[in-house]
């Protein structure tokens, strides 16, 4: 297997040709943004597209072709795009004004769904973003223990803020990132994935670990999964050690199930975060979880059991253009079956890859839970039995490294054969794709392997 370099490629020349008016605003976005972009996962080698429009699992960029969509709005749409009950719920809000700086029945209306869905939600805080959810959350469980560090899960991601750079994609040994205190990374203690001894002997040995924090599928939506009773065994030992467990619910939250992974693994944690398909699609978040812990933020509450009030701003926390189509799209997931289609979906794409895979003799692998998917490319070339492939096995670096330039040529290639899927390589999926998606995947996966064989990539 080839490095895949980028230059003198056919798939990249035939993507330039394909992309003209997409190369031109990426011209025009690089002397406006650092690397042309706005968020780190849209980079794209030589540039990425410019989308025009979307309806259900498809997309449509600014050259006029259409693609099968497996981003997903970064996993935030499981009722596809341009949802027409969400949209009406949108368009009926923005008629009433678009940010009133005060409270109204949309956040109401919202908090009480989210109520109903998730086993946990006693009392919730809205938020504008994951990032901003979770970083509440470390601070409420720091405020709410009087305890200082946090264990943290390498590969796992829980946002950008300074508590969280350090282990996802780089700095595995702990070391502050870019700009971050050395103070503020020596507060986090990284520990292997799914490792439970590694936590127990932390735990044992350490009496300042405020909470846990993880990704319950594992990190990246399950590319690093963890195994067996992972979760349960992990609820027992921080409720030993008075430890706040804290579910980053972000991805998995009305996705692995309508109450997401704590209703699906029947583990309760004390605090959950949520945000993407919380709000439909638009900009929208949450912390929920135990009233005593939740009740820091209370002006009340607080102060009557002796503790310091958590200040807790945010100028579009509960916007109710956000409140409306995240009520809207809840209620859609709670009388649906919403999430078992797109699951299902899920387990017959991972199934038909596979199949593929071994037609075609490549050494890749298919993987993963619920509504999403994951390709193993094999860096390491591996022998391995496609019937019993199983991650778990699997050292968690081994299943983040991809082969250099490889998976940039194969989403490359993947669009030139009118689907998108994500860098890791893999992507999300929605209840709105169909058997007609998943043949044009299928069949765009096929001709991707042949333009990568053709430049001997695989």
């Amino acid at each position: 297997m080839s490095s895949a370099p980028l230059e003198n490629s056919p798939i990249v020349e035939a993507y330039r040709a394909r992309t003209r008016q997409s190369a031109a605003l990426a011209a025009n976005a690089s002397a406006q943004f650092p690397s042309g972009i706005t968020h780190d996962s849209r980079h794209l080698r030589p540039y990425g597209l410019f989308i025009e429009r979307a309806q259900g699992p498809r997309k449509w960029d600014v050259d006029g072709h259409e693609y099968v969509d497996y981003f997903g709005g970064h996993g935030a749409l499981l009722l596809g795009h341009g949802n027409p009950e969400v949209l009406a719920s949108v368009h009926e809000t923005l008629d009433q004004g678009t940010h009133f700086g005060s409270s109204h029945r949309h956040e109401l209306a919202w908090a009480s769904v989210v109520q109903r869905l998730v086993p946990t939600a006693d009392r919730l805080r809205f938020t504008a973003s994951g990032t901003e959810a979770t970083h509440l959350a470390l601070r409420l469980a720091r405020a709410f223990t009087g305890r200082n560090k946090v264990i943290r899960f390498l590969s796992n991601f829980h946002g950008w803020h300074d508590h969280m750079t350090s282990g996802y994609s780089s700095h595995y040994d702990g070391s502050p990132t870019s700009g971050v205190l050395t103070s503020v990374a020596e507060s986090i203690v990284l520990l292997p994935p799914g490792d439970i001894e590694a936590v127990r002997n932390v735990l044992s040995e350490d009496n300042d670990i405020a909470a846990v924090i993880l990704e319950p599928t594992g990190g990246s939506f399950g590319m690093i999964p963890v195994g067996g009773n992972f979760l349960s065994a992990l609820r027992e030992i921080t409720e030993q050690h008075n430890v706040v467990l804290i579910f980053d619910e972000v991805v998995t939250g009305f996705r692995v199930s309508p109450g997401g992974a704590q209703a699906h693994f029947d583990v309760r944690p004390d605090l959950t975060t949520l945000a993407k398909i919380l709000a439909g699609g638009l900009p929208g978040a949450a912390v929920v979880g135990s009233r005593e812990i939740l009740d820091a933020l209370d002006f009340d509450a607080a102060p009557a059991s002796g503790r310091e009030k958590i200040q807790h701003q945010g100028t579009y926390n509960a916007n109710p253009v956000s409140a409306a189509a995240g009520t809207t799209a809840l209620s859609i997931i709670e009388t649906t079956d919403a999430c078992q289609q797109a699951n299902a979906y899920g387990e017959r794409l991972r199934d038909c890859l596979n199949q593929l895979f071994a037609e075609k003799d490549v050494p890749w692998a298919a993987y993963g839970t619920f509504s999403g998917f994951h390709i193993f490319t094999n860096s390491n070339n591996r022998n391995f039995d496609l019937d019993k492939f199983d991650p778990t096995l699997i050292d968690w670096q081994e299943l983040k490294k991809n082969t250099p330039g490889l998976t940039h040529k194969l989403r490359l290639a993947m669009l030139i054969n009118g689907v998108d899927i994500t860098d890791w390589p893999g992507g999300t999926i929605s209840a709105t794709h169909t058997d007609a998606e998943l043949e044009q995947t299928v069949d765009a996966f096929r001709e991707s392997i042949s333009m990568l064989r053709s430049e001997d990539a695989i």
